[in-house]
């Protein structure tokens, strides 16, 4: 299974390519937009700022989507994960699964967003409002 990881302080593009060798063989794309919401435990906010121990959660995506699509027919994932500010509206996850059947890319899609907020290194480590400066934590 081709797994591709990327973490990035880039907008996500949305549209990308299957990988060529999929065509004709891949019967369902699952895929997953996390995008900021403008509010943050019932505050407005501008942006949410992530952080992430890299070294730790490129590995930790890699071996989660290989745990999950054990047995199945996946055949494709990529997880592109925003870290730095990600404005309201934009992306901060972008995840795409393909397999020869769509079970399998929906049940690996959702395993997947419970064990990344679980187990993965990434976290937002504040929200902002609109002009950029950090929101205090609500009491």
């Amino acid at each position: 299974m081709d797994i591709r990881v990327e973490l990035t302080p880039h907008p996500i593009p949305l549209a990308r390519p299957l990988p060529k060798e999929l065509t004709g063989t891949a019967g369902a794309i699952a895929e997953f937009q996390g995008i900021v919401r403008a509010q943050e435990a019932g505050r407005e906010i501008g942006a949410l700022e992530y952080e992430a121990y890299s070294a730790m959660a490129e590995p930790m995506i890699r071996r989660i989507c290989q745990e999950l699509a054990a047995g199945g027919d996946c055949q494709f994932v990529s997880v592109t994960h925003r870290i730095g500010v990600v404005s309201v509206g934009e992306a901060a996850i972008h995840v795409v699964v393909a397999s020869r059947h769509r079970a399998a890319a929906f049940a690996l899609l959702t395993g997947f967003m419970d064990r990344l907020k679980q187990d993965v290194p990434i976290w937002k480590a504040r929200a902002l409002d609109t002009a950029g400066r950090p929101i205090a934590p609500a009491p």
